[in-house]
């Protein structure tokens, strides 16, 4: 992403308060950018279908549209007093995640923003979580909003993996350490970079491949996997200039040592990457991110590898 020039913030008409309206409100005055507020909406009363279809299942959709469009300029107009080119658009399509990808998509959107809420362990196994399904599908930067405002200045935790424990590329860091710098430096932010390492992982694999009773020099062990991913995470950290103040190796896990350490730094968005190889694989949709979400102080900003493709389908619209 080298710029933003088009901001898209997903309304929930369901409730009153809209964190990521605020937020994505903010972004576009600091990044002079246009902003679009989304309703994406769909009723399985009012669908009917091809078979069973009706003029009047047509004119409710319509005017279910047109309230939402109204309440989107209810929202729109304090926007606009305060200067920020503000469109307006309410959407039928099902589900949700996939709606929001299209239109995205079809209005060449630069980022989308969301608000996030808590969700059930049990929402998350069956895969029909619309914030989870969005970090698997969006192909643009996902803005994942919690409902609090952001310090001044706003601090960024870039969250990274040199060493690709996870099998995302190493493209990807960069570009995650890029978005997270040039955000800030459209909003006054300050940006920390951040690793974790599990030491039992070099632990493990060395009593895996002694074959015999032997004993392993354990401390050794993680000293060394210390030294790699150090020297990793500097490399990375000093390519983008990063002071060692501002650079943050711990040994655990990451889904626990993040949001401890945003806790630390009382970070205001922690951003990382999301790599989806098929629909299919759990493990490869960025587990990571979906576990880590539920625990963050903050907003979680999500971003892709420039090759990435969506797995929606683009061209349709399952609720038309």
């Amino acid at each position: 992403m080298n710029e933003i020039k088009k901001i898209l913030a997903v309304v929930d008409p369901t409730v009153a308060s809209q964190p990521a309206v605020r937020r994505a409100a903010w972004l576009a005055e600091c990044s002079n950018a246009e902003l679009e507020l989304l309703v994406c909406y769909y009723n399985e009363y009012l669908s009917g279908d091809r078979l069973f279809d009706s003029p009047s299942l047509e004119k409710a959709r319509d005017e279910v549209i047109e309230n939402h469009e109204k309440h989107l300029e209810t929202l729109a107009e304090p926007l606009r007093a305060r200067g920020i080119v503000v469109k307006t658009s309410a959407v039928w399509d099902h589900p949700l995640y996939e709606g929001i990808v299209r239109h995205a998509s079809e209005a060449g959107s630069d980022i989308v923003v969301k608000d996030t809420h808590h969700h059930s362990a049990v929402t998350r196994a069956l895969l029909t979580n619309t914030d989870w399904n969005l970090i698997r599908t969006c192909p643009m930067p996902l803005w994942l909003v919690k409902p609090q405002d952001v310090a001044e200045p706003p601090v960024f935790v870039a969250a990274i993996d040199p060493m690709h424990q996870h099998d995302k590329p190493a493209a990807l860091d960069d570009e995650i350490l890029h978005v997270s710098k040039g955000v800030a430096e459209k909003v006054g932010g300050d940006v920390h970079a951040f690793h974790a390492y599990d030491p039992r992982i070099a632990v493990a694999t060395a009593t895996a491949n002694a074959y015999i009773p032997v004993s392993l020099p354990f401390d050794e062990i993680e000293q060394q996997m210390h030294e790699d991913h150090q020297k990793r995470f500097t490399e990375i950290t000093q390519f983008h200039k990063l002071d060692d103040d501002k650079a943050h190796l711990v040994a655990g896990l990451t889904h626990e040592e993040l949001p401890l350490i945003a806790d630390k730094l009382k970070a205001d968005v922690v951003v990382m990457g999301a790599v989806a190889r098929n629909r299919w694989k759990r493990l490869f949709i960025g587990a990571t991110a979906e576990r880590t979400l539920e625990d963050l102080p903050c907003d979680l900003l999500i971003i892709k590898p420039d090759w990435f493709t969506t797995p929606v389908d683009l061209d349709n619209h399952e609720a038309a």
